[in-house]
C-alpha cells in the first residue's frame, strides 16, 4: 500500500500519553501531563451550561462569536495596554494548538526558515513541517535556561520567515525578560521576521512579575501573533479554546488556515470564555498566587526528597535534577522507575529537545491538589529515603 505522509507519521506517541498510560497501569500520581485536576470556576461553567440549553447551538462565525472576539480585545488592553480592533485582529480557535497550527500553514511557505527554541513543546516541529518549514534550532538548557544569543543571531537570515517564542516557557518555566525580549525584536525587525508567540500561560507568572508580551516592544505590533488560552487561564483544559490577537495582514492570512481546518468552536464555550475574560483583577491575580503556593509545596516536598529543585518562574512545571538523588540511568529510565517503583509518574525533559543529550531533568507538575502533591512529595521521600 502506499506509504501515510511521511511527516507526521514519522512522530511516535507523546511521551505525555506514554507516561499517563502507564500512571494509570501502576496507579500512580500522575504529576507528568499538564493539567489541573479541578473543575475552573463555577460561574463560568454555569455560563457555558445555560448557553447550551437557552442556544444557539448551530455554526458560529467562524472567526468567533462578537462576545468573545470582544472580549479578547478588551483584554489585550486592559493588562497590556494594546489596542486591537477585534473585528480584524482577533480570531478564536479550537485551542491553542490549533491557533499554533494555523499559523504555521497561513504563514510558511515551503523552504522558509523558522527558528524555534528547545525545549519545545511537541506540536511545534510536526506542524512546522508539515507546512513545509525549515526548523532551525537554538537550545536553552538546564539548570539556568539562559538564552545563548550568539546561537539565536547565528540562526536567523534573510531565508526566516519566522520565529517561535514560548513565555511563559513549557516546561522549563524560563520567563523571558526584558533584555532577551529586547534583542529578539531586534533580530525579527533585522530579518523583516514575525513572531507566533505562545503565551497561554500569561496569567501563571510567579514571585510578582509581570507577563511583558513580545507584541508590546516597539515596532513588534505588526510582527506579533499573540496566542492565548482559556484551558490554561480558567483551569478548563478540555475546552479547547483559544484566541489570536494579530494585525490585520497576518489575521487575514491565518484565518484562510483556520477556515479549513475547524472552521469555528463551539459557541457555549466561546461565551463562557468571554465571560470569564471579563472576571475582576481578583481573579486573575488570584490564580497566580494559588499556584505559586503549589509550585513551593511541591518544590519543598522535592527537595525533602533529595532532589536538586530548578527555579519556575511561571507555568505549571518544575524540573529537577535527577542526579541529586543518585539516579544513574537517564531520565526517562528514571521516570518509568518512580512510575513503577515509587507511585509517581513526571516527564523527561530530554523529550522536549531533538537530540537526547540533555538527558538527567524530569519534568514534575504542580496544579494539582495541595492532599496530592503531599502524597507524591511523601511516596518519593519513602523510596528515596530506602533507595
Amino acid at each position: 500500500m502506499k506509504p501515510a505522509n511521511s511527516v507526521l507519521s514519522s512522530y511516535g506517541t507523546t511521551v505525555f500519553t506514554v507516561m499517563s498510560a502507564l500512571a494509570v497501569e501502576h496507579g500512580s500520581i500522575n504529576l507528568g501531563q499538564g493539567f489541573p485536576d479541578e473543575e475552573g470556576p463555577e460561574d463560568i461553567r454555569r455560563v457555558a451550561a445555560e448557553t447550551v440549553m437557552a442556544g444557539p447551538n448551530q455554526y458560529p462565525p467562524m472567526m468567533g462569536i462578537p462576545e468573545l472576539r470582544q472580549a479578547v480585545a478588551e483584554h489585550n488592553r486592559r493588562f497590556y495596554g494594546l489596542d486591537v480592533d477585534w473585528q480584524s485582529e482577533v480570531m478564536v480557535t479550537s485551542g491553542a494548538t490549533e491557533a499554533l497550527a494555523d499559523c504555521f500553514l497561513g504563514l510558511i511557505e515551503p523552504g522558509d526558515e523558522v527558528v524555534l527554541i528547545e525545549p519545545l513543546y511537541d506540536s511545534y516541529l510536526p506542524m512546522v513541517r508539515r507546512a513545509g518549514g525549515v526548523p532551525k534550532l537554538v537550545r536553552v538548557e538546564p539548570p539556568a535556561w539562559t538564552l545563548p544569543k550568539n546561537d539565536l543571531e547565528q540562526a536567523f537570515s534573510e531565508r526566516t520567515k519566522l520565529l517561535v517564542l514560548n513565555s511563559p516557557h513549557n516546561p522549563a518555566g524560563k520567563v523571558f525578560d526584558a533584555d532577551e525580549l529586547a534583542f529578539i525584536a531586534g533580530l525579527l525587525e533585522r530579518c523583516d521576521a514575525y513572531a507566533v508567540c505562545d503565551e497561554v500561560y500569561e496569567h501563571l507568572v510567579f514571585d510578582g512579575a509581570g507577563h511583558v508580551p513580545l507584541m508590546t516592544l516597539p515596532g513588534m505590533r505588526e510582527r506579533c501573533l499573540r496566542i492565548g488560552s482559556a484551558g490554561k487561564t480558567f483551569s478548563a483544559t478540555g475546552w479547547k479554546v483559544g484566541y489570536i490577537t494579530a494585525a490585520p495582514a497576518l489575521m487575514a492570512a491565518v484565518a484562510k488556515a483556520h477556515q479549513f481546518v475547524t472552521f469555528t468552536t463551539a459557541p457555549n464555550l466561546q461565551k463562557a470564555t468571554a465571560f470569564g475574560l471579563g472576571k475582576d483583577d481578583a481573579y486573575f491575580h488570584g490564580l497566580a498566587a494559588d499556584q505559586q503556593q503549589k509550585r513551593d509545596r511541591l518544590a519543598v516536598g522535592l527537595a525533602a526528597a533529595g532532589f536538586d529543585v530548578l527555579p519556575s518562574a511561571g507555568t505549571y512545571f518544575l524540573s529537577v535534577d535527577i542526579r541529586s538523588v543518585g539516579f544513574n540511568g537517564d531520565d526517562e529510565a528514571f521516570c518509568r522507575h518512580i512510575t513503577t517503583e515509587a507511585g509517581v509518574t513526571a516527564v523527561p525533559v530530554s523529550a522536549f529537545y531533538q537530540d537526547a543529550d540533555i538527558d538527567h531533568f524530569a519534568r514534575f507538575c504542580f496544579c494539582k491538589q495541595d492532599s496530592l502533591l503531599d502524597e507524591a512529595t511523601l511516596r518519593l521521600q519513602r523510596h528515596f529515603a530506602g533507595a
